[in-house]
């Protein structure tokens, strides 16, 4: 079996779904409610309103 010392393995799709996860988790936490509104995950996700 190979050693993976020193490699440097990335999986973009991964790294981009722990970035909107982050983005999320911060909104969250500065959210004056219990829960944030749909339209502001819309907003911290820049989800397009052309896919609803």
């Amino acid at each position: 079996m190979a050693s993976m010392r020193g490699a440097v393995v990335q999986d973009r799709v991964a790294l981009a779904e722990i970035e909107l996860c982050g983005e999320l988790m911060i909104a969250a936490s500065s959210a004056d409610g219990e829960r944030l509104s749909p339209d502001r995950i819309d907003e911290v996700l820049r989800a397009a309103k052309e896919f609803e």
